[in-house]
């Protein structure tokens, strides 16, 4: 399993989206305002990850 960088673009959790912002041992920390529709959602802009619940993107 390849585990994200920082700024690699990810995808979790039904298609959401976010950019890597730092990468721990067990999980990524994810900034969620790269998707357009962040606001419409109402989430928390920083969501935390784990490595094998991701799909690198970009």
């Amino acid at each position: 399993m390849r585990k994200a960088e920082v700024g690699n673009i990810i995808e979790f959790r039904d298609g959401l989206r976010g950019i890597v912002e730092k990468v721990n041992e067990n999980s990524v920390i994810v900034d969620m305002t790269y998707m357009e529709n962040y606001r419409e959602l109402e989430l928390e802009q920083k969501t935390v990850v784990n490595h094998k619940n991701y799909k690198i993107i970009d």
